[in-house]
């Protein structure tokens, strides 16, 4: 049964973001935002929100959100700001936000995967962005965020997957990275998995990854084979000596075994 406050996702008509919208409309009313893209302009589901230029503020009036899901994209500076505002809008309202965070808050750890209250650390300047804004949002009262860390995501129409799609039809060498191990995920895995978080309205910090690690290189040489029927050439990048990890597991945080996928699960995804 739809909700009469509905669901806001900023970043709706991203992939990660767009994915969560068709998990949840149809079972919640669920709003997305989008920028650029002429196809939502007579979408009654979706509004325009530029976060460089535009106020959040007559949104959230006028909709009222019981939960944000946060997926935007863009200028970093801009995303800070806008979540330093959503978390100021949250602690006075009756609202709760969901930020898409990355395994990347971890990169500057090499030697082990991370799971969900490790301490983050990050050299990049993407891993460092979103520490920020976590660290914005680990300030609100208990049951008032849900962070969900994730791993590569790959869907059948995926910015990833489209790379790869056409560094094979120009044969080119797909760039692979042999000596870093990660976990991955599917937009279609994601996507249950935010459901289900909303439906027992859980809260905190969940790693939201295969349950198992596998190399880059190994990964993305499967996914060639399984997908394309075809070898692929690869150019394999070398990012340090020794084996780095970029994976997020979970151990506080666990989800139910059925919608916990291996990375077997994320390949047969990729390649019905």
């Amino acid at each position: 049964m739809k909700t009469s406050r509905p669901i806001l996702i900023l970043g709706g008509s991203g992939f990660i973001g767009n994915a969560i919208y068709s998990e949840l409309a149809p079972f919640y009313k669920t709003l997305g935002t989008y920028n650029n893209s002429k196809a939502y302009e007579n979408n009654s589901h979706f509004i325009h929100f530029n976060h460089e230029n535009n106020e959040l503020l007559p949104i959230l009036r006028e909709f009222n959100p019981k939960l944000i899901i946060s997926s935007l994209r863009g200028d970093i500076n801009s995303q800070v700001e806008v979540h330093i505002y959503i978390k100021e809008y949250i602690q006075k309202n009756d609202c709760r936000i969901m930020f898409i965070s990355s395994a990347n808050v971890f990169d500057s750890f090499r030697h082990y995967p991370s799971y969900e209250y490790d301490k983050t650390l990050s050299k990049s300047h993407y891993g460092h962005f979103k520490i920020k804004i976590e660290n914005q949002l680990l300030n609100l009262r208990t049951g008032k965020y849900a962070i969900l860390r994730l791993p590569m995501v790959f869907g059948l129409n995926s910015p990833r997957t489209t790379n790869i799609d056409e560094a094979l039809k120009e044969n080119i060498p797909i760039e692979v990275f042999p000596n870093t191990i990660i976990n991955v995920n599917s937009d279609i895995r994601l996507s249950q998995q935010v459901h289900y978080i909303i439906n027992h309205q859980k809260t905190g910090i969940f790693h939201l990854g295969s349950t198992d690690l596998i190399s880059h290189y190994d990964f993305i040489r499967t996914l060639v084979k399984k997908r394309y029927k075809e070898l692929g050439i690869f150019k394999q990048v070398f990012t340090s000596n020794t084996t780095r990890y970029l994976a997020v597991l979970p151990k506080e945080n666990k989800l139910p075994h059925y919608i916990q996928p291996s990375y077997e699960d994320v390949l047969d995804d990729l390649t019905v």
